[in-house]
């Protein structure tokens, strides 16, 4: 109503001052009307200043002109005086001999009016540039003769900045060589001598015209220069171009860390210096390389680089864009450490802090994949883009290789440890740069990664300690440091902290790469905090492989701060205390909290800068994205950084921090010293409606999945589409595949966060489960077996399907595939015959029908118990030991596990029997091995799948492999299974106590004469016990590589791994296939080994019988009727039960079920339902059963006494059927 805010809802009066027509109906006059008048006055206006820009124009190039010409006229009667007093003409004067000057003050004036004529692209000026250069060596030559004081320095450093942009025009011409240089090279040589102080000043242009000079006429230097009679043109150019590359280095002055500066990033980058030579004899450039590591200080030189990298002055120096040059820089820089300690000691250098923040500088600027190209350590986790890959030589290679061995990383400490008078802010600063070295090589050498993790465990060795001293391993180092850290501090009291702290911090410089130790702001500090915190769980990790239980509980007993730590007490002495175990597991349980659920929320600022990122933390400059998008390989997605530190992915800290959580769990789970609410995070939970949640979410991944793997088949049509010959004129047709391509890329990624933001309990539940409670996760176990089963059956109830499929007009088809005779004592091998090629359908309801010897059937319709029977007996032959090649064996706590040797087995037999190795029925048997052990894993599945309970008890280790799995896409190499030295105790109690006395041996390992192989005993033939041994290596030139007291660890480690992974490898590959078949792997992740062997074989707890009696069913007479009390022999029966011990119980419930231990979630859920029935009234008859429905027929017994004996003698006697 009102317009305004006066109240008035008046219109304001508008008035137009300009004269122009407000009505828009009406035109303007163009001759008449105070708008014409505006606009002409408006043209003239502009007409005018126009003129007057003209003129100015016109004044301005006049001017210019005049001056240009005026200075030409004063240049010439300048040169004309400067050669009037040379007395040579213009033209003549390098025809004559050149004698000093007479005096400096002469030689001073000549040399005033020289830098005022002189201009660098006239010829004329640059031969009296050389002939003045040429009097003036000589002059310098005569002792008497001061020309180093008062005016000469300015007068020096304006020639010098004369003759660098006259050098460097020439480099640029096409036909360069030494001769057209070695003149102004010696007068450059000369100014940098007279004034090394104004030189260093200089020294940006200076090195860059040397570096010029160097790279360009590399290739003439063994051409015979003419040097013109000019003293000192005859030098050699190596030594030459040396004298004046030290030059300004000399002399220590204010400004030498300039110069060392400018050396660094402008000469030591040119290719020419690293190049390589195949031939035998030195080249002029290598003997340049190590004339250069023999007279640089390399301590200087490192302190220069530490002050440039700490701050933003490296932008200046544009050479440093390359990650090549930045590498040569690198391997530039480790030469001239090794150089001057003879290739030898590299703990005498490596430990120096400079030198460790320069390296791991420079290192964490490069791409990972220059050394290691794309292979990765089993540990690790592709962490940069296959599309960008960086070719550097051998020579660089091998520098940055140096930096791995057990002298130098072992000693990276041995400095620290010896600071006990430092402050705490030096300790602090100085662990920051020991872990950003560290973490560089972790992240640059994955393959090596388990190496330089025990090299940093056992610190300095014998050879490189300086004898006795006090010494801090660097497990209790950087665990002090982390548990100082603001980030650790912070996470421990609130997980929500956290997000903060992962986010990334955006880009680096223009440069497109961050040094971790610019601008030490918060966020450099907190970068610097995450990877101490990362080299501290890396190496905790190592040490958590090779610890066994008692040294991890006796973690904090003894000092670590004595002397000289022998080696029995050596892994006790880096276990951690278990309060602060705890403290540790706070803080993980935090972090990976955050990681998985708030996934979307770290990763948003990411996925905005994700277009401008690229690999690692370093980009490309702005023209080179301006090439056409589609010459370019397809764009990868930037995976989002930890918290901005480059090269750290954080899919990379997920794996990181879920493995080592799931480590100290599983300790914990073995032998409780946490609380026990201590693992659950519930407060963070909606627990009334997280099954609920769960179960959504998890049907939002099935659809993600199923839109991934239309995408997944079209990308492989369009690969198919481009792998064939195009026809011309088809370009665009091919533009439209690479756009549609990119779009469902980009679609997929869109899933992905979606899926991250949608489905974070998933994510917890896949990969820390412990979070909640197991009868919750049995639960929603259950309910994502129910959807599978209505997803594929359209109903849970197997009549109903079987109803169903009748309908279908293939039903005949159906009903056979789903339908197995099975002969008694063949079970197994029948079902394998018949049901392996069921595949995924085993799922689906099956029908079993048992013959006898006789192929006579037995009777009994399988609505359900049938199936159980068959799925009983299946597996009790299967684990069972036979005349053949076991599937599984046992350990000594009869678990069963993969039979480890079954393949090599196989393939002995059949070469005993001559059959060749590469022949098809050679392939075909070991492939049919395999496929057995495929069809076992789907048998345990269905099992799992149907809720039907087997008295299977697996190995712990083997039961781990289950659990960890694996993500689908959170560094699922990290969070899968890892061989430790208590999963060996497991596996073969003789070996462990083996390895263990290794450990632990107070002497010298070599006594022993072992090598990095093992030996595998195969047996041939098992009437007979006949075996062989295959030796293996457990890793490259392992036969060459003696065990050691340095090395045991190592030894140790792969030699877990070889036991509990890569033997068994293919056997567990298999069962695991066939498990995945029936039961999604990240269901199965949900619980550790105890749990999954509980889901198996029901729960270790006392049976309840009240739950029992509870979920009974009764038939014939025991039914219960109208008044609700039950038959006198069913209520002397459980009287009796309430009577019998545990075991006795638990005899009884296998008697009727066929296993030992109830269902987790009680008897409610065991199919089928416990059910009791009447067997007549004879008192002498024994109870009996049918397992197969888990069905007692029990007599209508009168007297307690005479049940319990006839029960207690059929449980233990073993009757069942015969006595029905």
């Amino acid at each position: 109503m009102f317009s305004t805010f006066s109240g008035s809802s008046r219109r304001p009066r508008q008035v137009n001052l300009s004269g122009r027509h407000s009505s828009p109906h009406t035109t303007v006059g163009s001759g008449a009307g105070s708008q014409a008048a505006l606009d002409r006055a408006h043209q003239e206006r502009l007409q005018r200043q126009r003129e007057r820009d003209r003129l100015g124009a016109a004044k301005t190039i006049q001017r210019t002109w005049r001056g240009h010409a005026c200075r030409k006229r004063v240049q010439n009667r300048l040169r004309h005086e400067w050669d009037a007093v040379e007395q040579v003409s213009a033209g003549q004067h390098t025809s004559n001999t050149p004698t000093p000057y007479a005096s400096g003050a002469e030689s001073l004036r000549q040399l005033q009016y020289l830098l005022r004529f002189a201009q660098m692209r006239t010829e004329e000026d640059i031969r009296r540039i050389k002939h003045y250069g040429y009097r003036q060596i000589l002059t310098t030559q005569n002792e008497g003769i001061n020309c180093s004081s008062g005016s000469w320095p300015l007068a020096y450093l304006r020639l010098q900045r004369l003759v660098l942009p006259i050098l460097e025009h020439r480099l640029r011409s096409r036909n360069c060589d030494w001769s057209s240089c070695n003149v102004l090279m010696v007068i450059l040589n000369f100014l940098a001598g007279q004034i090394p102080t104004e030189t260093a000043q200089n020294a940006k242009q200076f090195y860059r015209t040397i570096a010029m000079v160097a790279q360009k006429t590399s290739s003439t230097w063994r051409q015979p220069a003419d040097d013109l009679g000019f003293p000192g043109a005859g030098a050699a150019p190596l030594t030459l171009i040396m004298e004046t590359t030290m030059s300004p280095m000399k002399t220590v002055t204010g400004y030498t860390l300039n110069a060392y500066e400018a050396f660094a990033c402008t000469f030591m980058v040119i290719p020419v210096l690293t190049q390589q030579n195949n031939s035998t004899s030195p080249t002029p450039v290598n003997s340049l390389l190590n004339s250069l590591a023999d007279r640089v200080n390399y301590k200087l030189l490192a302190s220069a680089l530490v002050t440039l990298l700490k701050t933003s002055s490296f932008v200046a120096y544009p050479e440093l864009v390359e990650s090549r040059n930045r590498a040569r820089l690198l391997g530039c820089f480790i030469y001239f450490h090794r150089y001057v300690h003879d290739f030898h000691s590299p703990q005498a250098y490596s430990s120096h802090k400079d030198f460790v923040s320069v390296v791991s500088s420079l290192l964490n600027s490069l791409p990972n994949n220059i050394i290691d190209g794309q292979i990765h350590d089993a540990d690790q986790t592709d962490e940069i883009s296959p599309s960008y890959e960086l070719s550097i030589n051998e020579f660089v290679r091998e520098q940055i290789m140096s930096l791995v061995n057990q002298e130098s990383v072992g000693s990276l400490l041995s400095s620290s440890s010896r600071t006990a008078s430092a402050s705490g802010e030096d300790k602090v600063e100085e662990a920051r740069q020991l872990a950003n070295y560290a973490l560089a090589l972790l992240r640059f050498f994955p393959r090596r990664g388990d190496e330089i993790r025990m090299w940093l465990y056992l610190g300095p060795t014998s050879s490189s300690s300086d004898g006795p001293s006090k010494s801090l391993p660097a497990i209790k180092y950087f665990w002090q440091a982390t548990k100082n850290s603001s980030v650790f501090n912070s996470i421990t009291r609130d997980s929500r902290a956290a997000i903060n702290f992962l986010k990334p911090k955006g880009p680096g410089t223009k440069h497109g790469w961050k040094t971790p130790y610019s601008d030490r702001d918060t966020t450099s500090l907190v970068e610097d905090e995450w990877r101490v915190i990362l080299v501290f769980l890396e190496l905790y990790t190592f040490v958590l492989k090779v610890t066994d239980d008692e040294e991890f509980f006796s973690g904090g007993n003894i000092d670590f701060t004595r002397t000289s730590p022998v080696s029995s007490t050596m892994t006790r002495e880096n276990a951690l205390p278990l309060g602060e175990v705890k403290a540790l597991t706070t803080f993980l349980k935090n972090l990976g909290f955050t990681l998985y659920f708030n996934a979307s929320d770290i990763a948003s600022t990411e996925e905005r800068d994700s277009s401008s990122a690229s690999i690692s933390g370093f980009s490309f400059s702005s023209s080179a994205r301006r090439i056409s998008e589609l010459s370019q390989p397809e764009p990868k997605p930037t995976e989002p950084s930890v918290g901005g530190v480059a090269g750290l992915s954080i899919d990379y800290v997920k794996g990181l921090v879920t493995g080592l959580l799931r480590m100290v769990y599983e300790r914990d789970s073995r032998r409780k010293f946490l609380p026990t609410d201590h693992w659950l995070m519930t407060s963070r939970f909606d627990m009334g409606g997280f099954i609920p949640s769960v179960v959504q979410e998890e049907e939002s991944r099935h659809r993600i999945e199923e839109e991934d793997a239309e995408d997944i088949n079209k990308d492989d049509d369009d690969e198919d589409y481009e792998a064939s010959p195009q026809l011309i004129g088809t370009s665009r047709t091919q533009q439209a595949r690479r756009l549609e391509r990119l779009q469902r890329q980009q679609r997929k990624a869109s899933r992905r966060r979606y899926l991250q933001a949608v489905a974070p309990r998933l994510e917890i539940l896949q990969n820390m489960p412990f979070f909640i409670p197991f009868t919750t996760r049995v639960q929603i176990f259950r309910e994502f077996v129910t959807l599978d089963m209505n997803k594929r059956r359209g109903h849970v109830d197997a009549d109903t399907w079987r109803l169903a499929m009748m309908r279908r007009p293939d039903a005949p088809q159906q009903y056979e595939k789903h339908h197995a005779k099975i002969r008694r004592e063949h079970e197994f091998d029948d079902a394998f015959e018949q049901f392996y090629p069921l595949g995924q359908g085993l799922k689906e309801p099956i029908q079993i029908t048992f013959v006898d010897q006789f192929d006579t059937v037995e009777a009994g319709i399988d609505g359900g118990g049938v199936t159980k029977e068959f799925l009983t007996s299946v597996t009790h032959q299967a684990f069972n030991p036979s005349d053949g090649i076991d599937l599984f064996v046992e350990n000594d706590q009869h678990l069963l596990y993969a039979n480890p040797s079954a393949v090599e087995e196989q393939k002995e037999l059949l070469r005993l029997a001559g059959i060749p190795e590469n022949s098809i029925e050679f392939r075909t048997q070991v492939t049919e091995l395999l496929q057995r052990y495929e069809f076992l894993g789907r048998i345990i599945g269905k099992c799992l799948y149907e809720g039907i309970l087997v008295d299977v008890n697996f190995a712990p280790f083997f039961l781990r492999k289950w659990a960890l799995t694996g993500g689908t896409g959170s560094a699922p190499k990290e969070s899968g299974y890892r061989a430790t030295l208590n999963d060996l105790r497991d596996l073969d109690e003789g070996l462990y106590q083996g390895l263990h006395q290794l450990k632990n041996y107070t002497g010298d390992v070599e006594d022993f004469s072992l090598n990095f192989t093992v030996t595998d005993t195969v047996t041939i033939d098992r009437h007979t016990g006949a075996t062989k041994t295959i030796t293996k290596d457990l890793k490259t030139n392992g036969s060459n590589t003696l065990v050691t007291n340095q090395n045991r660890l190592m030894y140790i480690s792969y030699m877990a791994r070889h036991r509990l992974q890569n033997q068994p490898y293919l056997q567990t590959t298999a069962f695991l296939r066939g498990l995945a078949t029936m039961i999604q792997p990240s269901w199965l992740s949900m619980f550790n080994h105890s749990e999954l062997q509980t889901l198996i074989g029901g729960t270790s707890s006392s049976i309840d019988i009240d739950d029992l009696r509870r979920n009974t069913q009764y038939g014939g007479v025991y039914v219960i009727g109208d008044d609700g009390l039950e038959h006198p022999t069913i209520q002397i029966f459980w009287r009796v039960m309430e009577q019998l011990s545990d075991g006795e119980r638990r005899a009884v419930l296998k008697f009727v079920t066929s296993t030992p231990r109830a269902p987790l979630l009680g008897f409610g859920t065991l199919s089928p339902r416990f059910s009791i029935r009447d067997a007549g009234s004879n008192q002498e008859r024994l109870p009996s059963t049918s397992t197969c429905v888990n069905l007692l027929k029990l007599p209508m017994y009168t007297d307690e006494d005479v049940l319990k004996e006839k029960l207690l003698y059929s449980v233990f006697s073993g009757a069942g059927f015969d006595l029905s």
